[in-house]
């Protein structure tokens, strides 16, 4: 399945049928009179979130979402009946946008959230309502309120515990295929991964959801690279495991511009837990492991765990000490992690 985590829909309420002219003609009663019955309400435009979607695929090829109309009004003071609901489902972690993307209109969290954006429009009235004691047989009714329109965006952030982070090629999608049932690709070079993917980690008995996103460069604030749009999957998770490849010629640096970027994309990412990692740790010696971790310190980066997710040397390390951050509130800060002892 294709991933798609932004769409731009047009969605209709329904029109509210409209009310009928009618005048009963029974025997026996002698003057009769209006019984214009009144129109149906409009169907509304109601979102959903439901568990299993991942992804707004679906939504590149139906935009357009209009509910049905109310039916007319009868004889007999009949109404008429209401148009159905129309319910768009959407994956856990969708955010409903105006068209100009200024204003957030819905933001589902939880399996089973429902919103109703759109309000269907009223039937209109009979001709039977507009009786009165000057007007004992009137003709005029209700045609029925229109429906509402308008565009709309949905922009998915996926809602993980965990989210890697750190430059092309940081060796996150080796890890993540490492610890979960993820199938992310691996290949020996920048931008291997260009969408994010979920994987369920199990450890010690206990569950939790890692989100790997396409790795950021400087400037993926403002748009270069990927661009910021992939910061936004990592805006819902508890914790940031920031991935520095052993190999890199500065690592002090390249945790800088990670860490930059998170900055300045804002949203709170900056402040969220994080744990770094010396990633593929199995290329380099303990000497030359303990010298980068040095550096990685000095910076501001705190503890680092090595880790090789080709192995899976450090891994059950790194699991444990996520697990610890997960169950930690985040204003106690990050402490010293256990199993592995960080370099």
């Amino acid at each position: 399945m294709h991933f798609l985590d932004q769409a731009k829909i047009f969605i209709r309420s329904g029109a509210g049928g409209p009310g009928a002219v009618s005048f009963r003609r029974e025997k026996f009663i002698e003057y009769g009179g209006p019984d214009g019955g009144d129109g149906g309400k409009g169907g509304d435009i109601v979102f959903e979130a439901v568990d299993g979607l991942n992804t707004l695929i679906d939504f590149r090829y139906t935009q357009h979402f209009k509910a049905p109309r109310g039916t007319g009004g009868a004889g007999r003071n009949q109404t008429g009946a209401g148009g159905d609901d129309l319910v768009i489902k959407v994956p856990v972690g969708t955010q409903i946008l105006s068209e100009d993307k200024e204003h957030v209109l819905a933001d589902f969290t939880e399996v089973g959230q429902k919103v109703v954006l759109l309000k269907g429009g009223d039937g209109g009235r009979g001709n039977a309502s507009y009786k009165s004691s000057t007007n004992r047989a009137p003709r005029q009714h209700g045609t029925g309120w229109p429906g509402e329109e308008m565009w709309v965006w949905l922009r998915l952030k996926l809602i993980a515990d965990v989210g890697l982070v750190g430059l092309p090629n940081a060796g996150k999608s080796t890890f993540v295929n490492a610890v979960s049932n993820a199938k992310a690709k691996v290949g020996d070079y920048p931008f291997t991964t260009l969408h994010p993917k979920l994987g369920v980690v199990r450890h010690k008995g206990r569950d939790f959801v890692v989100a790997d996103i396409p790795g950021l460069i400087e400037g993926a604030a403002e748009g270069a690279g990927v661009g910021d749009r992939f910061l936004g999957h990592v805006e819902r998770t508890g914790v940031l495991l920031h991935l520095v490849d052993a190999n890199n010629e500065d690592v002090a640096t390249a945790w800088r511009t990670v860490r930059d970027e998170l900055e300045a994309y804002g949203a709170g990412l900056a402040d969220k837990p994080e744990l770094v990692a010396l990633s593929k740790s199995d290329t380099i010696d303990a000497e030359l492991a303990e010298a980068l971790a040095a550096e990685l310190r000095a910076a501001g980066s705190g503890p680092v765990l090595p880790v090789s997710g080709a192995t899976g040397e450090g891994v059950d390390a790194v699991l444990d000490a996520l697990i610890e951050r997960i169950n930690r509130p985040a204003e106690q800060g990050a402490d010293e992690a256990g199993g592995w002892s960080p370099l």
